[in-house]
């Protein structure tokens, strides 16, 4: 599973020109399930962004969780995270989970950074054309791969 975790002041997500999704400050998810990921690699994932200390304190320190802001989260699938482009000019994305299994860890995923704690959780809709907006927060922008953990399963 991997994430690009975008600290945001605001974003939202469009399908068919209507707004679906929308967050204030916290953050913007990108989210891609890989072939083989589980939901102990959701619940990780969860419990990493939700943990993830890039808000500043009063000395102005990167200390502060989306939890300890009361922060919000827009989460949107994005199979293309999953690209392969070791070979040639055209990615391949045949790493990336079937449908059914990726929207179900998908789902699982924002369950449970609402089990964390996460106040609202907003989302896209799975394997729609989307439009999203955002209004960057520094900018700073994170990359998870569960792969760099060891997940029991």
């Amino acid at each position: 599973m991997k994430a690009v975790i975008q600290r945001v002041k605001s974003s939202s997500v469009k399908v068919d020109g209507e707004i679906v999704g929308q967050v204030e400050q916290g953050y913007l998810v990108l989210l891609g399930v890989m072939e083989g990921d589980t939901n102990a690699h959701a619940e990780m994932m969860a419990n990493k962004t939700s943990a993830l200390r890039i808000f500043c304190d009063e000395n102005d320190k990167m200390n502060k969780s989306i939890l300890d802001i009361d922060g919000e989260i827009l989460v949107v699938s994005q199979f293309t995270l999953c690209a392969d482009v070791k070979k040639g000019n055209r990615p391949s994305f045949a790493a990336s989970a079937a449908p059914e299994t990726a929207n179900e860890l998908y789902e699982y995923y924002m369950e449970c950074l609402k089990k964390n704690g996460v106040r609202k959780v907003e989302h896209g809709i799975f394997a729609a054309e989307m439009e999203v907006s955002i209004v960057n927060d520094g900018p700073v922008t994170i990359l998870y791969d569960t792969d760099i953990w060891k997940v029991k399963q």
